[in-house]
């Protein structure tokens, strides 16, 4: 295929699509949620069109969907599906149980506020309430990044066995138009070996799960899901290399930003990363010092890489499109402690910015930025806008 037959205008939704039909998955269970829907139509249009050959499953809830995606997957088998904010929730239980069972199925989840109130905005409180369930998860800045990434997501989550979300944000990336450069059906055939995992559920094999554990083979399971976390980190690195040596871009698992002499970083994640990139460029115009620390990987957290990262930047400022009532801003809370303890750690400002989806513009980045550089840090976070 030419490189100009691979380049589309694409939502980030259906940037998602396509790379979901290049993977080749055997079973999709869906279920539809604004803004999530699109990604799930395409999909069925590709099955229906003859070029998809994957069992879609219409299922009667998101908890329902998760809970065959466990199921098919379980069987051996590539399984996908995707969700959003209350269907997201829905699932909860079964997010637990499918990093459990050491399912690596790969879920989009497109981050849209949780009621109530009754919102559809752009918040990414939805998947980092689900931080704790044992998912690998990815946070993208667009369309390009979440097609890429999602390819990624099923290599690493087949290599080490659990499952991944890869993550964007309701219409400032689900729903906005770019022009996505597609890696081909060849190059991604040679990416993405055929899963074949080391257990399955078949008769001729004799194997089950979901007897009853005493509490050591509890325990040494947990161990084992840290272990595979932690293989995690190293092959998300590996993939995004191997995938860059294939089609020429990467997006690593965090990026550094003009961060080259830096005196001040914002540290930010999902679409705010362009608005703040922005940022800098007028700020290093103007002559300030300033960078940008993009975390794209957060479960598992790449704390060595962060800190290494902000070693010697004397002042960072986190900007938190979430909220965890009582606590703050998650990315926040999460950077502190990574910082923890280090030699020379920079002060944090962390400020709630973009909650519920407002508008942050590059302008009022750089007034926060101006603002921290004359201030002393807060162990809470502070609202922005």
């Amino acid at each position: 295929m030419s490189a100009a037959v691979n380049r589309l205008l694409l939502s980030g939704n259906h940037a998602v699509s396509y790379a979901v039909k290049l993977a080749r998955p055997n079973v999709i269970p869906v279920y539809p949620i604004t803004p999530q829907t699109p990604i799930l139509e395409r999909i069925t249009e590709f099955q229906s069109d003859g070029e998809l050959a994957a069992e879609v499953i219409t299922m009667e809830s998101e908890h329902s969907a998760m809970a065959a995606a466990i199921t098919a997957s379980l069987t051996g088998v590539r399984v996908f599906t995707a969700t959003a904010s209350q269907g997201l929730l829905l699932m909860h239980e079964m997010l637990h149980y499918a990093a459990g069972a050491r399912a690596p199925i790969v879920m989009a989840n497109v981050n849209r506020t949780l009621g109530s109130p009754w919102g559809f905005w752009p918040d990414q409180t939805d998947s980092l309430a689900q931080r704790d369930c044992g998912w690998i998860q990815y946070y993208c800045e667009n369309g390009q990044e979440s097609h890429d990434t999602t390819l990624q997501a099923f290599r690493v989550a087949e290599e080490v066995l659990l499952p991944a979300m890869v993550i964007h944000e309701a219409f400032y990336v689900s729903h906005a138009m770019e022009a996505i450069e597609l890696v081909s059906q060849e190059q991604v055939d040679r990416y993405l070996p055929p899963f074949d995992p080391p257990h399955r559920l078949d008769p001729r094999i004799g194997e089950s799960w979901g007897n009853t554990v005493s509490q050591i083979m509890f325990q040494n399971h947990r161990r084992d899901m840290s272990e595979a976390m932690d293989r995690a980190l190293e092959a998300a690195k590996l993939a995004d290399r191997q995938l860059q040596r294939l089609v020429g871009r990467g997006h690593g698992i965090m990026e550094r930003y003009r961060c080259e002499g830096a005196e001040f970083v914002i540290a930010t994640m999902g679409s705010m990363t362009g608005t703040a990139r922005d940022a800098v460029d007028e700020l290093r115009e103007e002559g300030l010092p300033v960078g940008l620390l993009k975390i794209k990987l957060f479960r598992p957290f790449p704390l060595e890489d962060v800190r290494e990262a902000l070693a010697g930047i004397p002042k960072v400022m986190v900007l938190d499109r979430n909220f965890s009532p009582g606590l703050g801003g998650i990315l926040f809370q999460e950077l502190k402690a990574a910082l923890y303890g280090m030699d020379g750690a920079p002060q944090i400002h962390g400020y709630l910015a973009g909650v519920g989806g407002t508008n942050i513009s590059p302008a009022a980045i750089k007034e926060m930025v101006c603002s921290a550089m004359t201030e002393k840090p807060t162990a809470n976070s502070v609202w922005k806008g």
